[in-house]
């Protein structure tokens, strides 16, 4: 996207240098500041007006200085425009010096919106110190969320990516109080009464203004040194949690302290800053945010107990440290140079996140549940016509808020997946190490990446001028080439449609749409599409085998021999297999990895939702999984029957018949692997015991409904706590609540106002969502939206209802009676805004609901959700389609095998 094309502050004058100075802090009441920030910038071209962002700031006088200081200009007057987040400051003098300080005097509010400069509530494990700010049972701490237009929320500034800058900045706190920032305290000073204390830091590396990042909190901490020297001596990495909390921290320094090394080596550049620090915050919008030195964590994503966190947990937590970790050099290091590239931060950190994982815990089987979970996800989003590029234009920066979705996430890293695999895992990190270093403390596009690998793997890919001695040499040119455009700037992804004939197979690519309604100007896109076969044949290799046209045909397979396209699905694409493959595939399921297995259940799962396969085939390729014993294909198993019942939901036979198919498919392995845990068990064992039991018992399994119920009353009753297992309470209280009433529901009810699991808020919120009692959901969602919610949870109680095909539609009736009560909750942060409607809304499966959204909407203001809007109303259009095309043709499937 040109720089001509963006709606930018003007380029007057350029931020070098930024002193940030706040005091005056009220801790209650109004929780307003004060504040002073000295901006050193160098100017353009003379001016007598200079344009910066301000949200919820006022700005009480702004003055000009020569380097030397000498005044040389004051405010004649500030003016404010809010829909656009800027403040113009005009003066009588004109500027005409070549660099200058800009002062700043102004007010800001701590926020309760989880933006900016906010509090976070939460109820303290331990006696906190005296000062801790306090409001009845809750206390409080502070911290910021900038990312991505936020800093202007807290102080004035240049908020933009490539207009970055160095930061002093200095606070003044209680005494009692630890203040934390991007880098080292550098000094503490008396405050302006015996009570507080001012707290300096040392100056940051040059960065963006979203970058920036500070705290103020009753914080303790554990800490571990790197075992690398950096500049000649060991890295100290904390993590930071409230006071009481910090045992809960050490697996997440286990695994910070590990993967700064790691990502030092890879990159081939150390580690930065001289210290890492990591902070748990109670309430946060999104999982994390990677500011330079001072990452801060949603609690679930940092904090884990040994003794009563889920596993599952762990395996999240060391992701997360991990992506974080890896943005301190891609995306901190070096920046994008704009919005539209935001794919290259977070893309990228998703894949190298699951590098470091598998690194350090290879028995997680790592790679197999990001094609289970991150791969399907991004297939899902980006089937509709309301995706978008991987690299999307942005013209104004407050519209990138929609973008932190799984197409910037998960299909990013899908496709540097398939470009790590098909240059080679060692050869693409050369070219990121090569990326890293030609850019650092700057910014960077897209097509510089390119240019590193292409420099990585010695092809002068950018240049088009490449001598082809090998069918390989092609193949890294095409690859990358390719890559510039169709993976990354168009939208969608390709099916591969496959016919057989005796000793060869014949391939066409076609742009897949979920709803199978592709029009032929949306499918002109012809991608480079890695086929990666396997196969018995004597084929040489497969990653040199290419579809790089609309059709081709390959000799050496066909209807005679085994053969299975994208291998290990390593590429961004659906494969659609004649009915007979299909079913031969599902019958050779010991020569499949487990990423084969995951792929194929889901390309017939949403090839049956296209049209472009039948629902007829995906449930007899389900029936043969009744052995399967890996979690993480029994995971992509449970998503495709769970997305059939909640699309056949309100036809009853077909319900019923669904019901009764996923019940005798689960019953197998989950009366095999039992309700108890063994000492040493592994964690993929763990989690496929929670699973099984979850998909037999809400199948209606008897055995499992009472003994849930056993285990649920003997934990209530309080005669045994630990009848229920901590990984086994989203099961039983999924269950419990499922099949019970009031009593139940109030039970678990009370357990999330009262537990002190870092975990268990979110288990009960989605334990809860599983109601099927009208009543109990319209008192759920009052719930939800009450203060006793924070509000970072409560689209995830949206997810649990929308699952939850019963009663889903008491969710939108709820939205729409209660509207002012909705929107009020919601509207301070637009992140969790968006996430709440794309979310709630996404699963319904009838025209008439799909009308009734459009229709509430219409007149209203939703430039924070309009993306979401317009996902949810495609994705309810190709479930209604879905439903009346499949549902008589279900049926007679499901009579015919006994279901029905």
């Amino acid at each position: 996207m040109a720089a001509k094309d963006r709606d930018t502050l003007p380029d007057t004058i350029k931020p070098t240098h930024y002193h940030v100075s706040l005091f005056d802090l009220e801790l209650g009441g109004s929780w307003g500041y004060k504040g002073i920030v000295k901006i050193s910038a160098a100017v353009n071209r003379p001016t007598k007006e200079i344009v910066l962002n301000t949200k919820e700031i006022e700005i009480q006088s702004a003055e000009i200085a020569g380097e030397d200081g000498t005044e040389l200009a004051k405010t004649s007057e500030v003016t404010y425009d809010k829909k656009s987040e800027r403040a113009s400051l005009k003066f009588e003098e004109e500027i005409k010096v070549p660099s200058i300080i800009l002062s700043i005097k102004f007010t800001g509010i701590m926020n309760g919106a989880m933006a900016g400069f906010y509090r976070s509530k939460y109820k303290p494990v331990t006696e906190p110190a005296a000062d801790t700010p306090t409001d009845g049972n809750f206390h409080y701490m502070l911290s910021t969320q900038f990312e991505s237009c936020d800093a202007r929320r807290a102080f004035p500034c240049f908020d933009e990516p490539n207009l970055k800058a160095t930061f002093d900045f200095e606070i003044e706190v209680p005494k009692g109080q630890t203040a934390l920032s991007n880098m080292p305290v550098k000094s503490e000073r008396e405050g302006s009464h015996s009570g507080l204390k001012c707290v300096s830091f040392e100056r940051t590396p040059v960065m963006s203004t979203y970058l920036l990042a500070w705290a103020v909190g009753d914080f303790d901490y554990v800490e571990a040194m790197t075992q690398r020297k950096y500049r000649g001596k060991s890295i100290p990495v904390r993590v930071y949690t409230t006071r009481g909390l910090k045992d809960q921290a050490r697996f997440a320094l286990e695994c910070a302290h590990r993967t700064v090394d790691y990502f030092s080596e890879v990159f081939e550049i150390e580690y930065p800053l001289p210290k890492a620090d990591l902070l748990a915050v109670h309430e946060f919008a999104m999982g994390a945010m990677e500011n330079w030195g001072l990452v801060t964590y949603r609690t679930t994503a940092v904090l884990f107990d040994e003794n009563k966190s889920d596993t599952r947990y762990k395996n999240r937590i060391a992701y997360v440290v991990a992506h974080e970790l890896a943005h301190q050099w891609f995306g901190n290091l070096v920046t994008m140079d704009w919005w539209n590239e935001l794919w290259l931060n977070e893309g990228f950190a998703t894949w190298v996140g699951w590098l470091a994982v598998d690194h350090f815990y290879p028995e997680w089987n790592i790679w197999s549940q990001f094609v289970a979970e991150g791969v399907q996800q991004a297939f899902q989003l980006d089937s509709l016509r309301a995706s978008h590029p991987i690299e999307v234009p942005v013209r104004n920066a407050l519209e990138v808020d929609q973008i932190f979705d799984h197409i910037s996430y998960l299909k990013g890293s899908s496709v540097i997946r398939m470009l790590s695999h098909y240059l080679g895992q060692e050869t693409f990190l050369r070219g990121v190490a090569d990326y890293l270093k030609t850019h650092a403390y700057g910014n960077a596009t897209t097509n510089d990446l390119w240019s590193a690998l292409s420099k990585a793997s010695n092809r002068d890919v950018n240049s088009f001028m490449v001598s082809y001695d090998s069918q390989v040499d092609l193949i890294f040119l095409v690859l990358i080439c390719a890559a510039k455009d169709p993976w990354i700037r168009k939208i969608g992804f390709p099916v591969v449609t496959v016919a057989e004939e005796p000793g060869q197979i014949s391939v066409r690519q076609n742009r897949f749409l979920s709803s199978g309604d592709a029009k032929p100007e949306e499918d002109e896109t012809t991608w480079w599409i890695p086929l990666g076969i396997k196969s018995d044949s004597n084929l040489t290799d497969t990653n040199s085998r290419a579809l790089a046209s609309k059709a081709d045909t390959i000799q050496g397979v066909g209807q005679d021999t085994f053969y299975k396209i994208n291998k290990d699905l390593s590429g961004f694409y659906r494969t659609n297999y004649p009915a007979d493959r299909l079913a031969m595939l599902g019958q050779s399921l010991a020569r499949l990895s487990t990423e084969d297995k995951i792929g194929l259940i889901g390309d017939a799962a949403a090839l049956a939702v296209s049209g472009e396969g039948t629902t007829a085939a995906l449930l007899a390729l389900l029936e043969g999984f009744k052995g399967e014993q890996n979690y993480l294909v029994w995971s992509q198993i449970s998503s495709s029957v769970g997305n059939l019942r909640s699309i056949f939901a309100h036809n009853e036979p077909v319900s019923t018949g669904l019901k009764r198919f996923a019940l005798e498919l689960a019953t197998p392995a989950a009366e095999k692997i039992g309700w108890e845990f063994n000492p040493n068990e592994d964690y993929l064992t763990t989690q496929l015991r929670k699973l099984l039991i979850s998909l037999a018992g809400l199948a209606g399994h008897e055995g499992i409904i009472a003994e849930a119920r056993r285990r649920f009353e003997l934990w209530n009753t309080g005669k045994d706590k630990n009848a229920v297992h901590t990984n086994l309470r989203s099961s039983i209280f999924g269950i419990v609540i499922s099949e019970g009433g009031r009593p139940e529901y109030e039970s678990v009810q009370e357990e999330y106002l009262h537990t002190d699991s870092v975990d268990g808020k979110e288990i009960c919120l989605a334990a809860l969502g599983r109601s099927k009692d009208p009543i109990l959901v319209k008192e759920y969602l009052d719930f939800i939206f009450s203060d006793k919610v924070a509000i970072q949870d409560v689209h995830s109680g949206a997810v649990s209802l929308a699952a939850n095909s019963k009663v889903r539609h008491v969710l939108w009736e709820y939205m729409k009676n209660n509207w002012a009560t909705v929107e009020a909750r919601l509207s301070a942060n637009n992140v969790v805004f968006e996430r709440f409607v794309r979310m709630g809304l996404s699963k319904f499966a009838d025209h008439g609901t799909g009308a009734d959204i459009s229709s509430f909407f219409q007149n209203k203001d939703t430039s924070a959700y309009d993306r979401a809007l317009v996902i949810v109303s495609d994705s309810i259009r190709t479930n209604a389609r879905y439903k009346e095309r499949d549902e008589k043709l279900v049926l007679e499937w499901l009579q015919a095998h006994g279901y029905a």
